[in-house]
């Protein structure tokens, strides 16, 4: 990517989102991997809606480890694709304490050993937990990196990963990867992004978006 298109880009999310963070609501390594398992195809707020009373009966590995897999079920009936993400969270756990004496690792590579934990997720605990430069690359990040020109439209998540750390400076990357999902989640949105407000609208790379703002120009 052009040097100026990324400093445009860089600079408009500083100005619109100086401030962007992670929302799931955590007050520890662990809870923060479980909140991330469970917001897989799930809104943030449905998780920290969830996790608000969870958290108070689950305080640890050892407590999902030993539950039985119909009570977790019945605990995150709540949120979608429940009992795929109680069997994770359920094998997780064990795995957590049998090989890594209920620590979660520091490492990606660690962190994609353990049962219902991908890249994605291993790269929002490395980054939000331990400070680690990562860029996880959700709906959002990948909504955004496509329209902006980051990457191909039939890109690959793991190719828009490679193409964001390659363009982005590596300490903009945890930085980056909260402003993206911010710009993603409440102003570039999937279905009636805010096109004709857009400062980035004169690079955006989806032709059927651009035509919102003609459209309501046109009306105006």
């Amino acid at each position: 990517m052009i040097k100026h298109k990324l400093d445009l880009i860089l600079n408009t999310l500083d100005e619109m989102f100086p401030d962007a963070y992670c929302e799931l609501v955590h007050h520890n390594e662990f809870e923060l991997l479980v909140a991330v398992m469970l917001s897989a195809q799930t809104t943030d707020q449905s998780v920290n809606k969830l996790t608000k009373t969870l958290f108070e009966k689950y305080k640890g590995p050892k407590d999902f480890a030993e539950a039985p897999l119909a009570q977790i079920e019945k605990d995150i009936k709540t949120i979608g694709l429940y009992r795929n993400k109680a069997k994770s969270l359920h094998n997780m756990s064990i795995q957590l304490l049998e090989q890594f004496n209920g620590e979660v690792p520091h490492t990606i590579e660690e962190l994609t050993t353990l049962p219902g934990v991908g890249k994605k997720t291993a790269n929002v605990v490395v980054s939000v937990a331990f400070g680690q430069p990562a860029f996880a690359v959700d709906t959002h990040v990948e909504r955004i990196s496509k329209r902006l020109g980051f990457a191909k439209w039939d890109d690959s998540v793991l190719t828009v990963e490679k193409k964001l750390m390659k363009a982005i400076p590596k300490e903009r990357w945890i930085k980056g990867h909260h402003q993206f999902i911010f710009f993603g989640r409440y102003f570039c949105k999937a279905t009636n992004p805010t096109c004709y407000e857009c400062p980035l609208y004169d690079i955006c790379k989806e032709p059927k978006r651009k035509a919102i703002k003609t459209k309501h120009m046109n009306e105006n």
